[in-house]
């Protein structure tokens, strides 16, 4: 039964929550710090949820070398300002060819 309050009162607060973001003030939305923070978060959690793909099985941490060597490949494209495209083809090609060799 706890489990279902649980869920009940995880939807009430993501209802309100989605209440209070279409019934804020534009000028609030417009301040350039929320808009700033607005366009960051995205990026950070994505970031975070890479990298927890790339380092965790379930609730342990493992070393996947293909996995690291993969995205090592990822920040080495985006840093050479490679299509994103180009970035998540040489990232699968990277850890798939070392796990075609048996590393990891």
């Amino acid at each position: 039964m706890t489990l279902w309050i649980a869920i009940l009162l995880t939807g009430i607060g993501c209802y309100l929550l989605k209440y209070a973001g279409l019934s804020a003030p534009r000028r609030l939305l417009d301040h350039p710090l929320v808009n700033r923070f607005a366009m960051t978060v995205p990026v950070a959690l994505l970031a975070a949820l890479i990298a927890l793909q790339a380092i965790a099985d379930g609730r342990d941490l493992v070393l996947d070398v293909p996995k690291l060597a993969g995205l090592a490949t990822a920040v080495v494209a985006l840093l050479l300002r490679a299509p994103f495209l180009v970035v998540i083809l040489a990232a699968a090609a990277t850890a798939a060819g070392l796990r075609l060799l048996g590393v990891g």
